[in-house]
């Protein structure tokens, strides 16, 4: 067997991982590079192996950092399947076509304004890739053996984390190798918490917070407090949420403050994001994944404005702008990297009276990270717009695994594996896991590096 570590190696996004075994060739995850704009960058490097020679992709998830590439990927020629959960297909349908539509209206803006550096900015792939890669999906029931050829099964075991997300068991005459995916949490607001892994001989495991503990605190609770306060000086809260997960852990969120009396049952709350309103629709019609009873679901969105078209945000934006009624606006993306938020940022952050509240992971080098930092202006359409709201950072709203959950699921494994890579983390975070795996569970355990290629 042969690994090729072409993402998610030395940061936590980018999520590739080659393998090569009994003449099958499999990439987990075609995932885009998010941050920093050298990792950025990455996305527009070639793919760094013959995209024709794969036999198949398999998606762990629909998040961008593990699913964004694959438009690129069938843009460089790829025509085999792309398998997935059935959830993950439809997540990754809303996905990757708004993700193919902000590179477009990117592009067009980039030009319009001349603010690129290139004579024209193009998107990295268009909406017609989008629709070519959707086409090749697969679907794949977790649990259920799938034969990929030449002797090489497929298994899907649930992780907990997103809708649909999944660990990846590749198995061939009796040797395994697992990727653990995204894992999610014990006690997440939506989903249950990661299935029991299977025995394997060789183990990917994602770091994101493997040198990090979820602090103990209520953070619904702590929202209700941010929102009582932000109201009560004449401000709206604005929440930049994820589309697909954090968006519709913060509706229920707030449905449950309004229900117990926390927050005032008539404050306006806002959904600006269409991705996020398809989305939530995909949730009701997935609900038995879920961990959240039938009637909560029915009323997620009760008494929510639902923000549709551009011109309903625009104006949404110069009501906060002129300081009009208070209210909570859920807005994409959820590290201001782009989309509709990044208007509500504009007309919200230089006012003191509002508060911005980002909830969950912010990667590093995004506009959610510099302002979770202390940033006291950052960048948007070109111009710099200073931060006097009040920025709070809700970390214990994340979807993924702290580092203990990590090593718990670790020490589930039936048996240890004879090989356990640590990827999809900051280098600190990655390194911190492989000190405790090695130091707690004497297993045989490194960290790969950003291209590095491994015979096990």
């Amino acid at each position: 067997m042969q690994i090729d570590f072409l993402g998610a190696a030395d940061c936590v996004t980018g999520s590739r991982h080659l393998i090569e075994w009994n003449e099958r060739r499999v990439l987990l995850d075609a995932g885009l590079f998010q941050g920093f704009k050298v990792l950025r960058e990455r996305n527009w490097a070639p793919p760094g192996f013959d995209v024709r020679s794969l036999d198949a992709v398999v998606l762990s998830h629909a998040h961008l950092d593990h699913s964004g590439w694959l438009p690129a990927l069938v843009r460089h020629g790829y025509r085999g399947p792309i398998f997935s959960s059935p959830a993950t297909r439809d997540l990754a349908e809303v996905l990757l076509l708004d993700a193919a539509h902000l590179q477009e209206e990117d592009a067009r803006r980039a030009n319009r304004l001349g603010f690129s550096r290139h004579a024209k900015a193009l998107p990295l792939f268009t909406q017609a890739d989008a629709r070519s890669a959707l086409k090749q999906f697969v679907s794949v029931t977790p649990g259920r053996a799938k034969p990929l050829g030449g002797g090489l099964t497929l298994q899907l075991v649930p992780a907990g984390h997103l809708l649909g997300a999944c660990s990846v068991l590749l198995s061939h005459q009796g040797e395994r190798l697992l990727f653990s995916g995204d894992l999610g949490r014990r006690d997440d607001l939506l989903m249950p918490p990661p299935a029991r892994p299977p025995e394997a001989d060789v183990l990917l495991v994602e770091s994101t917070y493997g040198n990090r503990l979820h602090p103990q605190e209520d953070d619904v609770a702590r929202l209700g407090a941010i929102v009582r306060d932000t109201i009560g000086r004449g401000g709206s809260v604005l929440l930049p949420a994820f589309a697909v997960g954090r968006a519709q852990a913060l509706l229920l969120a707030l449905q449950r403050l309004k229900s117990h009396g926390e927050i005032p049952a008539r404050l306006p709350v806002f959904l600006d994001s269409p991705m996020a309103i398809e989305t939530t629709e995909l949730y009701r019609r997935h609900r038995p994944l879920l961990r959240v009873p039938q009637g909560e679901m029915a009323r997620l969105v009760e008494h929510v404005t639902l923000v549709t078209t551009g011109a309903q945000s625009q104006r949404l934006a110069r009501s906060q702008q002129a300081g009009r009624l208070p209210a909570v606006i859920i807005s994409a993306s959820g590290m201001a990297t782009g989309g509709r938020v990044l208007n509500h940022l504009k007309a919200m952050a230089p006012d003191p009276r509002h508060a911005i509240v980002f909830a969950g992971f912010q990667v590093g080098g995004s506009r959610g990270a510099l302002m979770v930092n202390g940033a006291a202006d950052v960048k948007i359409h070109g111009e710099f717009v200073p931060i006097r709201a009040r920025v709070t950072h809700l970390a214990g709203l994340s979807g993924h695994a702290d580092a203990n959950e990590l090593m718990d699921w670790l020490r589930s494994l039936p048996r240890p594996p004879r090989q356990t890579y640590v990827v999809h983390g900051e280098p600190e975070a990655a390194d911190a896991l492989r000190q405790r795996i090695a130091r707690e569970l004497g297993w045989a355990v490194r960290v790969p590096p950003q291209g590095g290629r491994f015979q096990v």
